[in-house]
């Protein structure tokens, strides 16, 4: 439908609908302030082989067929009205949130799109979400790069497998055991966590796939379990639940020690039953591991065939990309406490005799809603 010209069309309309018709963009009187360094050359930025480079400036579609054809079955999205969906989303928060500091790119903007199954209400909400946590949780969020976490990644605190599971999910290996509260405070784990999160949305398959986290409690005594307790707790998994753009399919949890029924506990008040039900406890049987995630991609470790569970590798993925980690969270903010003129803010004002497009393929580098 069109509301006060712009097209705000509700995901259970959407479906049904035709397209909408051609419609005056309400952006071409704002210029985009450039806060951030230039392109990256993903090739330059890559630095490894096995894990995909960061996406092009320019939005252009890398699903298979395949893949395009789960995202119409699982997430309701229809290649055809995909941008349409984008340019709807944007143009809700630019008329209801027209403050927010955020990215408005294509690439960006379908990751809440995706994550929320093309549902424009709750998409926005999770952006909200997402930009809301990162203002309230600073010691999360300043100088938020690889190698400020470098320690956490020497530890083998976590890593990625290289290989994705059947379903082409990629899988998150936690080892909390490996940690000591003595070393660093929690927090750094979770800037790691955050930061491999952040890496792994990137690619379009890990949007529409999502993702399988498994955690080997190993080594896990009180010390551990006490800490961080039910505060910090509760913001990890606002954070993973609530507040970011990625499907977590299962969490796989090993050699689960006996307090871990204390953790737990903490933990599933935070959890949506949804959530909850994801949750598999394996003990030590790793048969039970194998009917989820199969010996072909686990490590040695894990009685899988791959090879050796190396957390170096995926320490390397994310240190070669601090740059690209520097240009998205350690930029200064100019305009922090500032109050802004009328004309640097937008009000979500229809502009005449301008193409949809106004926007869309802006490089997210220059990309921003001020």
């Amino acid at each position: 439908m069109l509301k006060e010209g712009v097209y705000v069309c509700p995901s259970r309309l959407l479906l049904n609908a035709s397209p909408a018709p051609p419609r005056p963009s309400m952006a071409n009187e704002h210029e985009s302030i450039d806060l951030r360094s230039p392109p990256l050359d993903p090739s330059a930025a890559a630095g490894h082989s096995w894990f995909p480079g960061p996406p092009p400036p320019m939005y252009s579609c890398t699903l298979t067929p395949e893949l395009v054809h789960k995202a119409r079955e699982e997430l309701q999205e229809k290649p055809e009205w995909r941008l349409r969906d984008v340019q709807a989303l944007r143009d809700m928060i630019l008329k209801e949130q027209p403050n927010l500091r955020t990215r408005l790119d294509d690439a960006f903007l379908l990751r809440f799109l995706r994550a929320r199954k093309f549902d424009y209400d709750r998409a926005l909400q999770l952006l909200l979400n997402y930009q809301a946590g990162r203002k309230a949780w600073p010691e999360v969020f300043q100088d938020l790069k690889p190698s400020t976490v470098k320690h956490v990644l020497d530890l083998g605190f976590l890593t990625v497998l290289p290989q994705p599971d059947p379903n082409g999910r990629y899988i998150l290996c936690l080892r909390p055991g490996k940690w000591k509260p003595n070393d660093y405070p929690f927090v750094d784990n979770v800037r790691a966590i955050y930061l491999t999160l952040e890496k792994l949305i990137q690619p379009e398959e890990t949007q529409v796939n999502g993702i399988v986290i498994l955690a080997d409690y190993t080594g896990v005594g009180m010390s551990q379990a006490s800490n961080p307790g039910p505060f910090l707790a509760k913001k990890v998994v606002s954070i993973l639940q609530d507040g970011f753009p990625i499907r977590i399919k299962a969490v796989n949890i090993i050699n689960e020690p006996m307090i871990f029924k204390g953790i737990f506990a903490i933990i599933k008040p935070f959890l949506k039953e949804k959530m909850a039900e994801r949750y598999i406890l394996h003990g030590s049987d790793l048969r039970s591991l194998h009917r989820n995630i199969p010996r072909s991609v686990l490590p040695e470790e894990y009685g899988g065939i791959a090879a050796q569970l190396d957390s170096c590798a995926w320490s390397r993925v994310l240190l070669n990309c601090e740059e690209e980690f520097i240009v998205e969270f350690c930029q200064p903010d100019p305009l922090e406490g500032v109050v802004l003129p009328d004309a640097m803010l937008f009000e979500g004002e229809q502009a005449s005799g301008q193409d949809d497009d106004t926007f869309r393929g802006l490089p997210s580098q220059l990309y921003y809603c001020y």
